[in-house]
């Protein structure tokens, strides 16, 4: 049960105090009766209310989350493998949401899901280059040639990719660690790349999307984005710069912007929802030797 006003104010009338106003005036009814005293309360869902004679129903609630995803899971709705999918990690979560792009079924890392179909289009569409950061651990010779090759481009599947960011940050193994930014979203795009230049990625994880990173989100789990992060990428393609942009390009990349507001604050712990990673044999990819 939600008192009137508020229903009002969650479904986008006006603010709660207008709403209050609105229903003093008599415009609003319950069930067919007119309401004009505060207090009143409620049933969302099975309580008929109108406004001037039309209904009122709820805004559309948006959900925006990020999930560290594992391999061996495919970034569908459904499988008709049986494997498992992106879907299982968030079942705990009320509304349906649904994966903004994909990550290969071997890849790792940072997936973003919502029900937001307008910011999906702008994160997913080519004309916006939203950049993807990976670290990718690759056996086989990487040198300054092969490196090379990849900021340029190198032809995959017949076409030549667009230039990419590509550093060494560390040695493995079997061969080198290192971080690539990609603004396509070609299938297997970053494990083509390699193999073009001879290597052979044997992990992949993807760490940031649209200026937002990864952090340390457990693997299997999610968080919800804060209303900054939502802002940030509300503004992908409508030209305008985020906070992000503005102060770098003010103080250059390495910004004290933010310094003095968090200046005194209590730091609170990261929380992280979502089912996690389940321990069943069902759920491949879940040790060390998931490429």
């Amino acid at each position: 049960m939600v008192r009137l006003q508020k229903y009002l104010a969650d479904c986008g009338v006006a603010s709660r105090r207008a709403s209050e106003e609105i229903i003093r005036s008599g415009r609003v009814s319950v069930n067919g009766e007119v309401i004009r005293e505060m207090g009143v309360k409620i049933d969302e869902d099975a309580d008929t209310v109108l406004l001037d004679g039309a209904p009122v129903t709820p805004r559309k609630k948006m959900i925006y989350i990020m999930l560290n995803k594992p391999a061996g899971f495919v970034t569908t709705v459904s499988d008709d493998k049986g494997r498992g999918t992106v879907m299982d990690l968030v079942s705990d979560i009320p509304y349906r949401v649904y994966p903004v792009g994909r990550l290969d079924y071997d890849t790792e890392g940072l997936l973003l899901m919502t029900n937001d179909g307008d910011l999906t289009y702008k994160l997913t569409h080519p004309k916006n280059n939203v950049e993807k950061t990976y670290i990718a651990e690759v056996s086989g010779n990487i040198n300054m040639d092969a490196i090379t090759k990849l900021r340029n481009g190198v032809f995959i599947d017949g076409v030549k990719t667009s230039p990419a960011k590509v550093s060494v940050i560390g040695a493995t193994q079997l061969g080198a660690k290192l971080e690539i930014t990609i603004h396509e979203g070609r299938n297997r795009q970053v494990r083509k790349m390699f193999e073009a230049v001879g290597c052979i990625v044997k992990k992949l994880t993807r760490t940031k999307e649209a200026g937002l990173n990864l952090g340390h989100i457990p693997l299997g789990r999610w968080r919800k984005l804060s209303e900054s992060e939502i802002n940030m990428l509300k503004k992908i393609g409508t030209g305008k710069k985020t906070s992000r942009e503005t102060s770098q390009s003010i103080y250059g990349k390495h910004s004290p912007a933010g310094k003095s507001k968090t200046r005194g604050r209590r730091k609170t712990k990261p929380h992280y929802s979502g089912n996690g990673i389940r321990r069943s044999a069902s759920v491949p990819g879940r040790k060390t030797k998931s490429n």
